[in-house]
């Protein structure tokens, strides 16, 4: 029986051999022997002449080298390279930060992007759908930089033409998995170029002592603990409104009492107020003496005291219309901060019909109109969904910390937050490892920055009690 072949080139071919295939073998051209030398040197040149753009004192240092070495010979170069290695040994000895910033992450920033990066980039960007391979070419990303610090490498890359950040940020466990690191975050740098961070280590593994009290009053930011790179981080609570988020155990005791730490100078001139919240009666009761009446537990009293808060802000408001419309502290209209620990208790799980509305009325009055006014709320709950905390919008800046789910990120900071590497369901949830550390975003930068909090233990509260409560010294 004869079978006819489908396609457009077997259609006049017929085979009498029942399933059998027809192979064709494309026509091979050979191509001249001096084209390909020329392309291989002119791939090497330009290979050459990148290397130079890209490390010019490396490249230059070697070129210096090799010149001497042909024309004075060996020895001067050998005490050459041994007077350098003295000098960055006392370099080294003398100022360890200086040589490390210049020196040091330089050339772990070269070894890095050449071993790691380089070696490992065409098959990570293949397999994870960042590149393309169409007819027998590759098509990739370009890599453009790496920079080391002391716990993370940061990697400048050229996304391809038509790509999106969601692309990138959909594929950080690809990224993070194909160069060896445990994270990585996705940060845009400008049009066409994003900013890749791999954390070497975590530099928030260790829990942090309690943050010494300021030794001046202020309202500004208050320094509250460390961020991912070292730097202290200070939370802005004057000009705004903060919302805690974490499950228990998550570290929302550490925020609130490094906040209220930071600010007892401040309370001590009379230019801020506390005023406390605390309808579990165990967080915020231990440091009572500090609040003196301006300290809610029942949930009437919390009612009365958010009620009387929306009072001070409104008197305020008729006095500063037509005057002014920021708020400066003073000891006549001091700042004032209103702290809620579990504030979801008042406003969703308060059995009392008319108490919750008062209550959720004077919260979001507060959040809508207190901060031109001097008057600021930091509420802290566990349950962050809509239902729970339907005025959770109403808070410009917003910490989450160890969360339950993965969609409670972005209902916390935001849609995208966990797509940028705000990885918060994934804090361990061990005690010492994890507590306290939550990621920030804030009004001004939607960029989530990971942080951990101090913690004031119970014998800190104690001290703070007797130096700064009323009659204090």
């Amino acid at each position: 029986m004869f079978k006819r072949l489908p396609g457009d080139e077997a259609r006049n071919l017929v085979s009498t051999t029942p399933d059998t295939a027809i192979v064709f073998r494309p026509a091979v051209v050979q191509t001249p022997a001096i084209i390909t030398i020329v392309i291989f040197a002119w791939r090497c040149l330009a290979g050459l002449f990148r290397l130079a753009l890209v490390h010019p004192v490396a490249v230059s240092s070697v070129a210096v080298l090799v010149a001497l070495w042909r024309l004075v010979g060996w020895l001067p170069v050998v005490v050459m390279l041994a007077v350098v290695a003295s000098g960055l040994a006392g370099w080294l000895t003398v100022d360890r930060v200086s040589f490390a910033r210049c020196v040091a992450w330089r050339l772990l920033a070269f070894w890095r992007r050449i071993w790691v990066y380089r070696r490992h980039w065409q098959p990570v960007m293949i397999v994870s759908g960042l590149g393309r391979h169409l007819k027998g070419r590759d098509y990739l990303p370009r890599l453009v930089r790496v920079e080391c610090d002391s716990w993370a490498d940061r990697v400048t890359v050229r996304m391809l033409s038509g790509q999106a950040v969601k692309d990138w940020a959909d594929r950080t466990e690809h990224l993070a998995h194909g160069f060896g690191s445990a994270s990585c975050r996705v940060a845009v740098q400008r049009a066409g170029r994003l900013t890749l961070t791999f954390p070497r280590r975590d530099p928030l593994a260790v829990p942090i002592p309690a943050v010494p009290v300021p030794e001046t009053a202020t309202v500004g930011p208050v320094e509250i603990g460390t961020q991912e790179d070292g730097a202290p981080y200070r939370l802005k609570v004057h000009g705004t409104h903060v919302l805690i988020a974490g499950a228990t155990g998550a570290g929302k005791g550490s925020f609130l009492w490094s906040t209220i730490r930071g600010l007892l100078p401040a309370v001590r001139a009379g230019l801020v107020e506390i005023w406390a919240l605390d309808p579990k009666r165990m967080e915020l009761s231990f440091g009572r003496a500090l609040f003196g009446p301006r300290y809610a537990s029942t949930p009437a009293e919390c009612a009365d005291l958010l009620e009387a808060a929306v009072k001070v802000m409104q008197e305020r408001a008729d006095r500063f219309a037509g005057h002014q419309r920021s708020h400066m502290p003073t000891t006549e209209d001091p700042f004032v901060l209103v702290v809620v620990d579990e504030v979801a208790f008042l406003t969703a799980y308060q059995s009392d019909k008319g108490l919750r509305q008062r209550i959720t009325s004077a919260l979001a009055t507060l959040t809508t109109q207190g901060r031109a006014v001097g008057v600021g709320v930091m509420a802290a709950l566990q349950d962050p969904r809509k239902e729970v905390m339907n005025i959770r919008n109403l808070f410009p800046d917003k910490i989450a910390l160890r969360l339950d789910e993965s969609e409670q990120v972005d209902m916390v900071l935001g849609d995208g937050a966990r797509d940028r590497g705000a990885l918060a369901d994934q804090i361990s949830p061990d005690y010492t490892r994890g507590a306290g550390i939550g990621y920030v975003r804030l009004e001004t930068n939607p960029a989530p920055v990971r942080v951990r909090a101090a913690y004031v233990s119970d014998s800190d509260i104690r001290a703070m009690s007797r130096a700064f409560a009323r009659g204090g010294v």
